[in-house]
C-alpha cells in the first residue's frame, strides 16, 4: 500500500510539473489580439512573421492585402519596441497589379537594431514588440486610417 502511494505521488508530481512548464512556455495569442487580427482578415493577411514569432534583422514580411490598402503599390510597415518606440520603418510593396479589390501579395524588408537588453531572460519585457501594417492614406484624413498590429518577440 505504501509503495502504491509513492507511485501515485511521483506520477501526480510529474504531471503537475509538466503542466506548469507547458503553461509557462507555450505562446498563446491573447484573445483581444486574436480578435483584432481576425477583424482585419478581410483586408490584410500576414503570412510571415506569425504573431509572437521571434524575429531578427533583417526581417522579411510577406502577406496579401486588398488593393485599397495600397497607394502607388505600397503601404507603410512599422516595427516598435515594447514601449512603442519606432525602431524600423519601411514599405511593403505589391508583387502584382495592386489596382484591384482582390488580395494582392506583398513583401517588405526591415533592418533594425535589437532592443533586447543584454543578459535578460527569454520572457523579459524588452523582447516584446509590435509589427504594424498601416493602410496607406495619402489623404491624411483620419477616417481613412487603418492598421493591423501583430505582437512579435525579438531574438538576441
Amino acid at each position: 500500500m505504501n509503495k502504491s502511494r509513492k507511485i501515485i505521488f511521483v506520477t501526480l508530481t510529474a504531471v503537475i510539473a509538466v503542466s506548469v512548464i507547458w503553461n509557462i512556455y507555450r505562446r498563446e495569442i491573447p484573445a483581444d489580439i486574436s480578435e483584432h487580427i481576425k477583424s482585419k482578415g478581410g483586408l490584410v493577411i500576414i503570412d510571415e512573421p506569425k504573431p509572437l514569432e521571434a524575429i531578427s534583422s533583417p526581417l522579411t514580411v510577406r502577406g496579401k492585402a486588398r488593393g485599397p490598402w495600397y497607394f502607388e503599390a505600397s503601404f507603410p510597415i512599422v516595427l516598435t519596441d515594447w514601449d512603442g518606440k519606432i525602431i524600423a520603418e519601411h514599405y511593403a510593396e505589391a508583387k502584382k497589379e495592386w489596382m484591384t479589390a482582390d488580395f494582392v501579395p506583398f513583401e517588405g524588408k526591415l533592418k533594425f537594431e535589437s532592443p533586447v537588453f543584454e543578459g535578460v531572460g527569454k520572457d523579459h519585457f524588452s523582447r516584446r514588440g509590435y509589427l504594424i501594417f498601416k493602410k496607406d492614406n495619402p489623404s491624411g484624413l483620419s477616417e481613412y486610417d487603418d492598421a493591423l498590429e501583430i505582437p512579435i518577440l525579438f531574438k538576441d
